[in-house]
């Protein structure tokens, strides 16, 4: 069984939550502070750790970030906070993927197994495919029923990194730290500049994307799956 952790002081939302887990057989524990979190990481760790961040003395900040010192378990922030501010500073503390309260449990649910899947090794060479294109992530060629279709270099790192991490929320720092360098973690215009460029040549439908989303202020996701397709930026 998937070992679930919920670190949140409300009580009955960390019920009814907890509830709705072990119903889709999750094991599932639980811990009011994130003192008692970190502990519970230490001596039962978990699969994935569900964390608010408007904890009592600790904050869910300061949990991810003392959790990332020695552990790269999975982290989903769950907290009512809805300030772009408080998302990105959870993102860049090394929490994997953030959900506003009050949620819907369905996306709950499919965010919830999108960072899982951080814990299953990679194939050495992938191949994605979509309805409409296929990604060699270890040739890094893509092609879709009108043939082949050219990357730039940055271009090309951008998809990969977003397809290596499909599901899971890639936070606007990250991705320019690792396409860019460290130096250009602040150029956020460059990311809405080649994300355009790459959702013209694999989107069907470039101005409403289904595959490589974006979450505002935030970051961007790839989705295998495409959902109901959402607005560019």
């Amino acid at each position: 069984m998937t070992k679930v952790l919920i670190v949140d002081d409300e009580a009955p939302f960390v019920r009814t939550l907890a509830l709705s887990l072990r119903a889709r057989e999750y094991e599932v524990n639980t811990a009011a502070t994130g003192e008692e979190g970190l502990r519970s990481c230490v001596e039962d760790p978990p699969d994935v750790v569900i964390l608010d961040l408007g904890l009592p003395k600790m904050g869910g900040v300061e949990v991810v970030r003392a959790l990332r010192a020695w552990s790269d378990v999975p982290v989903l922030v769950l907290s009512a906070r809805h300030t772009e501010n408080a998302k990105v500073e959870a993102l860049d503390a090394g929490a994997d993927d953030y959900v506003t309260k009050p949620f819907a449990l369905n996306e709950f649910l499919a965010r919830l197994r999108a960072v899982l899947r951080r814990r299953q090794p990679a194939p050495e060479n992938p191949i994605v495919r979509s309805a409409d294109f296929t990604i060699d992530l270890a040739s890094k060629t893509v092609t879709t029923s009108h043939g082949d279709v050219r990357l730039t270099k940055k271009e090309w790192g951008v998809v990969e990194l977003l397809v290596r991490n499909e599901g899971r929320l890639v936070s606007q720092r990250e991705v320019l730290q690792t396409v860019w360098g460290p130096e250009y973690e602040t150029e956020t215009d460059y990311l809405r500049t080649f994300l355009a460029a790459i959702r013209k040549k694999l989107e069907p439908q470039p101005s409403m994307p289904q595959y490589f989303l974006t979450e505002p202020g935030m970051g961007y996701r790839f989705v295998l799956e495409p959902a109901v397709p959402a607005p560019p930026p």
